[in-house]
Formats: C-alpha cells, structure tokens, sequence
C-alpha cells in the first residue's frame, strides 16, 4: 500500500507559534510522497480514496480537528480556509513543489497530474465537473448540516433537522435519477464519484438508501472498489478513544 501514516508530525493545535512553518518537502520522510494533512471525515476521505486510487506515494499527517490543530499558523498557509484537506506535492509543475487546499482543487490537480478519473475530452470534462460542483455546493454541505442539526447542536432544533434532511434526501434523489441513466455520475468512473461517496455514507446515517434503488447500487458498488476500502480506513484509528 502506497500510504504511511507519520505519526511524530502531526500539526500543533492553536497555541502554536506564530512563527510555526512547514518544510518545503512537508515533512517528508519520503522524498517525493504527496503530503496529506488529514482528519477522517468525508471531505479527507475524497483525497485518501483518490490517492490510494491512484497508487501514488503519499504519507498522511493528522490534522485533529477536535483539538483544532486546523488552526494552526502552519497549516494555515496550505490551507487559508482552516480547512481539511490539504495536499502538498514535492513533484508540482515545473518539478518545483505546490500546495493545494480544498478537497475539490485537489481531486482536480491529482487527476491533471496522473490523467486518471479526470478525462481530458472537453465533453467528458464538463460533466465531471458539473457532478463535482454538485456534491461540493450542495450533497456535501447539506449533508454536514444534517449531521450537525441531528447529532451535535447543544439543543433541539426540529425545524433545522427537517430543512436539512429533507434537502439531503431531496439530493439523494437527484443522484437516483441520474444514476438510473448512466453506470457513474459522469458515465465512467471519476473523481465525481469519488468525491460523492464518502457524503453519501454519511448522509445514509439520517436517510436511508433503500427508496433509491439505483444510488444504492451505485453505492455498493464503488464501495467494493478495493482503493475505496482502503481510502476510507485512513486514518480510522484517530477517531478511536484514548
């Protein structure tokens, strides 16, 4: 398996130093492994499917966010948003090495870079394109506001768990019709696909898959993809209790 975890260099939390930095290989013990700066959620699982995907070397350094290590002044300059994931490759363009934030940028560089799950035909292009902008401006973010209205808001807010898992499941079955017509959200396998499984996992926590038979065949069968296996247990030991 391409991944290594790097246990000693995970991110400092916070009250990190301002003049905190990183390497310009990252911290690399590993000359020429993409960086990944990490927690186990749906958007880091994008990248960790997509890497394993791709069978590129890459080591994983944990971001907790439950400690708010995305906060810190370090990760701050690969990631302006606080946000992750982040990515950073020794091997950009020009041989020189670049950082990438936002799990959308990232899918789309990784599939630039390799020439896979990212077709170069225009036609082909636009349709992963428009299925990628789909889940990261609406199954994604709707989802996680299902999520946090339904598992974590310190009261109870009924109206905020309806309105968002209503529109989840709405969503759930603009994918059931699109994948009543096609094999994958873009025809063939692609980053699209990648970056909806893991945010229909966790949408199926609070709406079940089984009135969307074609979604839940779809998602059966990505997930027995053995590079999704492997992606979405990267990282799963962090979220086990101390």
């Amino acid at each position: 398996m391409a991944r290594k975890t790097v246990k000693p260099a995970p991110i400092k939390a916070k009250k990190a130093p301002a003049k905190a930095s990183l390497s310009k290989n990252g911290g690399a013990t590993r000359p020429g492994a993409i960086q990944l700066y990490y927690w186990p959620t749906p958007n880091g699982h994008k990248i960790s499917i997509m890497l394993e995907e791709l069978g590129l070397p890459y080591e994983m350094h944990p971001v907790n966010i439950n400690k708010n290590e995305q906060f810190a002044p370090a990760f701050l300059k690969l990631s302006p948003n606080n946000r992750i994931p982040a990515i950073l490759d020794p091997n950009g363009p020009g041989g020189r090495p670049i950082s990438v934030f936002e799990s959308g940028a990232i899918l789309q560089y990784l599939g630039r870079k390799t020439g896979k799950f990212y077709p170069q035909d225009e036609r082909a292009r636009v349709a992963v394109d428009e299925w990628l902008i789909w889940q990261m401006g609406g199954l994604g973010p709707m989802s996680g506001q299902a999520n946090h209205f339904v598992l974590y808001a310190p009261e109870d807010v009924p109206y905020g768990k309806k309105r968002y898992v209503e529109e989840v499941r709405r969503l759930l079955g603009v994918m059931n019709t699109r994948l009543g017509k096609v094999k994958h959200l873009a025809s063939a396998y692609s980053i699209a696909d990648i970056a909806c499984y893991s945010w229909v996992k966790s949408a199926s926590r609070h709406v079940p898959l089984d009135p969307f038979p074609n979604l839940a065949a779809w998602f059966a069968r990505v997930g027995k993809r053995p590079a999704v296996q492997r992606g979405m247990k990267v990282g799963a030991e962090l979220r086990k209790p101390n």
